[in-house]
Order: C-alpha cells, then structure tokens, then sequence
C-alpha cells in the first residue's frame, strides 16, 4: 500500500519546501527517540517523508508515481522506503548538497546531533562588584574608580598570542580550515559534523611561537582602574551594566560585561521613599504653640520652614522638588519633613502655672 508522505508530515500537498521543512522540524522535536515520550516508528516514519518530500526531484517523482518510485532504483532507498544504513551527510551521500536534503544539518541544528557548526570564540566572564556610596551620591550622581582584577588583553603581545617577531601561521592540525571533521553513528544513519579545532581553538590559524608571557591565549590576569560614572536617582540594590568591561575573552573573544551593584550607605538625617526624602524636625513646645521659623536641613543644604501657630506633632510639611531626580529624567522628588515636639519633662513651679493658666483658657 502506498504511504502517503503528505499525510506522514502534515501538510498539504502544495506546501512549499520551507513550509515541508518546518512541518519535518516540528515533528522531529516531537517524536525524536532522544526526546521525553519520542517514538522511534513514527520517527523513522517521518524521516522517509521527509527525504522524498524535502527533494524537489524526488518530490515531482513521488507525486508522479507514488511510493513505487524508489523502484526505479533511486539511491538511498530499498523496497521498504529509506534505507538509514547509508546516513544523512552532506557532499557525497545520498541526500546530500546534490539532492538538496542535509538532515544531518537539520537534526544538528535541534540536537546537537551533528550538521555544520561554526566556531565561536569563548566570550570572556561577566564581572560583578559592588560600589558604596553615601546618600548625596544618589541625589546628584558620582563618579567612582573601581579597582579591579580581571583577564585583559596581553601587554606583550598585544592580544595576538604570538611572541613578538614571530609569525601566526596556519593551523596543521586542521589545514587552516578552524574545524575538525567527526562522524557520529547513530541507530538512524551516520551523521557528519564539524567541531571547532582544539589545536587553534577554531582560528584556522596559530602563533608559530605562542607567547611567552600569555602562552598564546592573548589575555593576562592584571589590576585595573576604571572610571564609572553612577546616574542621579539610583537606589539601593540597583545594577549598572557597563557592556565590554568584563573578563577579555581568550583566543581573541570578546570580553564579557561588568555589572556594578550600588549599596547606599544609610544616612541618620534623611530616609528615600520613592522618589521622596523623609526627614524629622524637632520643635520646642512653645514654638509648636507659638508658631516660629526653623533652619531645615536637606541635600541642597539649610531651608527656612516656617511652622504655623499651634502645629501638632507629627505634622508633615512639604519641601518642593528637594527630593530625589528620576533615575531615567523627569521631575523631581519632595523633601517630606515630619516635625516631632519636644514635651519637657521637669517643669519649674512658674513654668507649671503659666501651663495651668493656659489650660484654664482652653
């Protein structure tokens, strides 16, 4: 009985080729043997499908004649559908670059399995360290110098690995191509893929004589300052990330990031809420009966507040836009002052008559 391939792949029969190539991609994720709740028969299933269907000539054959086509005597097929003896790597195998069908590609790509893979230098590490502040730092911003301890780039040899005077020649151990041929076998076939040179770390090159000082990695472990500037209206726990300042990666990576966690010392006069200043004044009881002005200190420095004839404790007055900026611009905080009266404890004879007569014009 004839399979029906379209049917096996889900998919129309004038589905495009990227559309049967998505369709093989999905399924594949799903009934991969590796994967958990796979299924091998449907796996293989959809494998044969695919072959027939994801080559345009063997396509246009199957639509002509159906499943007997591989009768005719097509590479890569037996009686039974696809013959998964022969593998699925490119160049000279059945369904390679001249069928325009590479599953080891596809599979490579989802699994890991195989396929052409490009080298990648190893990026550098990230970098994370804290810097300490006081609380004016967070209302106006600073600039901090950060010592740090990290892998740059070799003085020596300017990064290239090579000692100075020497050539960088071409990789023997992979003909200056920066990969390494492998083949994988598998209960599907054998799968072709390329791995990054161990010897020249996938440069396709190396230094004739490595450095002396780096041993040809390009990078040294050095102390380094660097100036960072910390953006007004920060807050505690908050992180900078300053891209590039991380460990420099070796083999010419890239370097990795460096992220600075901001701690705010706590400060006895002000407390942050938001993007609001608390803060505490203390009044005498007369001044809080009387009414009076008193000096208000905030981060921009001593204000006048004037305290209205009979202020209760815990009274708050508002300080405008002497709070803290918006970390990313726009308006600023309020200073919120709290004021507390000071009730005296011992009181003088005269003191708690003149109290007595006050009580008794209440």
């Amino acid at each position: 009985m004839s399979k029906d391939y379209y049917k096996i792949l889900d998919v129309d029969r004038g589905a495009s080729q990227e559309d049967i190539k998505k369709a093989f991609r999905k399924l594949a994720h799903k009934y991969h043997p590796d994967k958990e709740g796979g299924d091998e028969k449907k796996f293989k299933e959809m494998n044969e499908a695919f072959q027939v269907l994801g080559n345009p000539e063997r396509r246009r054959q199957y639509d002509q004649f159906g499943t007997t086509f591989d009768q005719a005597g097509g590479p890569g097929f037996s009686a039974g559908g696809f013959d998964f003896n022969q593998g699925f790597s490119g160049g000279g195998g059945p369904f390679g670059g001249g069928m325009g069908v590479d599953l080891g590609d596809i599979l490579g790509e989802m699994f890991g399995m195989g396929g052409r893979t490009k080298a990648r230098r190893a990026r550098g590490a990230d970098i994370e360290v804290d810097a300490d502040m006081d609380f004016e730092e967070v209302v106006f911003g600073a600039e901090k110098i950060l010592n740090l301890y990290k892998n740059t780039v070799c003085e020596h040899c300017k990064g290239n690995g090579a000692e100075p005077g020497t050539k960088i020649i071409a990789c023997e151990a992979c003909d200056g191509r920066g990969q390494v041929q492998t083949v994988q076998r598998t209960v599907f076939g054998s799968f072709q893929s390329a791995a990054p040179c161990r010897a020249c770390h996938g440069e396709g090159k190396r230094a004739e004589r490595p450095c002396k000082t780096c041993g040809g990695a390009g990078v040294t472990r050095q102390s380094q300052q660097l100036k960072i500037k910390i953006p007004a209206g920060i807050d505690n726990g908050e992180v900078i990330k300053i891209a590039g300042q991380g460990e420099k990666g070796a083999y010419g990576g890239r370097a990795g990031d460096l992220y600075v966690h901001a701690r705010v010392r706590s400060d006895e006069r002000f407390k942050r809420d938001g993007l609001n200043i608390i803060s505490q004044e203390h009044i005498s009881f007369v001044q809080a009966a009387l009414g009076d002005r008193v000096q208000v200190q905030t981060v921009d420095g001593t204000v006048s507040l004037k305290i209205p004839a009979g202020t209760p404790g815990g009274q708050i007055f508002k300080l405008k836009e002497k709070g803290i900026p918006a970390l990313r611009g726009g308006a600023r905080g309020d200073q919120l002052v709290e004021i507390l009266v000071n009730v005296p404890k011992k009181l003088s004879r005269e003191q708690k008559e003149l109290i007595e007569k006050l009580k008794g014009m209440e």
